[in-house]
């Protein structure tokens, strides 16, 4: 019984093995594709991705300086605008175009060895890598306008842009299971992205607006991510985050969001 169990151990193992292989290449061929096909047909066109964050946080730091309003935190109006820009797009871009990468991608499903969810993960990962290398791209353009981007508590800004790229997933999957059953979603929610953009503090600090005004805007969980950011930053600010509503918000989304793409949008595929 000995001698006959090592075989068949050693088949099921290659069989994991392969069907990790193959998983790994599908993914890597949906990202490849969805890089190639979202931007202008070449891979060059990632870049507009990446470069778009500096192009925002110049247009936002132009107009700051037209208008001569000095920055509340700090003496960097870049940094400033950075700090709440930065978090803001990473969630946004990551939940939005998660749901875009499924309807996009929704075609390639019938190919036995792709899946609707390797869709949703293949978006997900292209979002998260550019997040990452428009971050570097901004700290170097600080670097070059001679400010300082390391963050004073670096632990804290890293973990509260995490937080926002969290929370990104756990909405992106979400909104693919409510794109699923009423289309038109993709439509509200860039309209419902520009309210959140508007309410979560980029342009100004929540803190420092009159209690009422504050507690109101602290229903929105990017309020507390941002002031999380910004915390690493400058850890004398007037701001006590609620760590456990944040995570709240990223595990509730998370569960519905799978919830219903496993009993809703698997049932599409079928």
């Amino acid at each position: 019984m000995t001698t006959g169990a090592a075989p068949a151990q050693a088949t099921q193992s290659q069989a994991t093995q392969s069907y990790v292989d193959v998983y790994v290449r599908v993914i890597h061929a949906l990202m490849l594709r969805d890089m190639r096909s979202r931007f202008m047909g070449s891979y060059w066109g990632y870049l507009i991705q990446v470069l778009w964050p500096v192009v925002h946080v110049l247009a936002i730091v132009a107009i700051m300086t037209y208008r001569n309003l000095p920055s509340p935190m700090g003496d960097s109006t870049m940094l400033f605008i950075a700090t709440g820009v930065f978090p803001l797009l990473a969630f946004k871009y990551i939940s939005r175009e998660m749901m875009k990468g499924h309807a996009v991608h929704k075609t390639l499903t019938y190919f036995p060895q792709v899946k609707g969810f390797d869709t949703i993960v293949a978006r997900g990962l292209v979002e998260i890598v550019g997040s990452f290398l428009g971050l570097g791209v901004v700290f170097v353009f600080l670097l070059a306008c001679g400010v300082d981007p390391v963050p004073v508590d670096i632990g804290m800004a890293i973990t509260g842009y995490i937080a926002a790229m969290a929370l990104g997933i756990a909405f992106g999957i979400a909104n693919v299971s409510i794109a699923a059953i009423f289309p038109a979603w993709q439509i509200i929610y860039i309209l419902f992205a520009i309210l959140l953009y508007m309410a979560s503090g980029v342009l100004f600090m929540a803190c420092y607006l009159p209690e009422e005004a504050y507690e109101a805007l602290r229903w929105n969980p990017l309020v507390h991510i941002i002031e999380w950011v910004r915390l690493g930053y400058e850890p004398n600010l007037p701001i006590e985050i609620n760590y456990f509503y944040v995570l709240n918000w990223i595990f509730g989304s998370l569960f519905f969001g799978l919830l219903m793409e496993r009993t809703v949008v698997r049932k599409q595929h079928h």
